[in-house]
């Protein structure tokens, strides 16, 4: 799906658990994710922290929309 909307020419950022597999099928932002059954979050955390947590994530993945492919 990320590759087909990328051809659209929309820019996507995938966060994903398996980077491999994204990384295979096209995909090329690319953030890990924290872990299968909660991909942004961690429910170990206090809620600030996982607050937090998530955040970054997010702020991360709106800085690669910035850079060109």
């Amino acid at each position: 799906m990320v590759k087909a909307v990328e051809s659209a020419g929309i820019p996507v950022t995938h966060i994903c658990t398996i980077t491999p597999i994204s990384k295979t099928v096209g995909a090329v932002r690319i953030i890990g994710a924290v872990a299968i059954p909660y991909p942004i979050g961690d429910p170990a955390l206090p809620e600030d922290k996982e607050q937090e947590k998530r955040v970054k994530l997010v702020e991360k993945a709106l800085d690669l929309l910035k850079k060109d492919y």
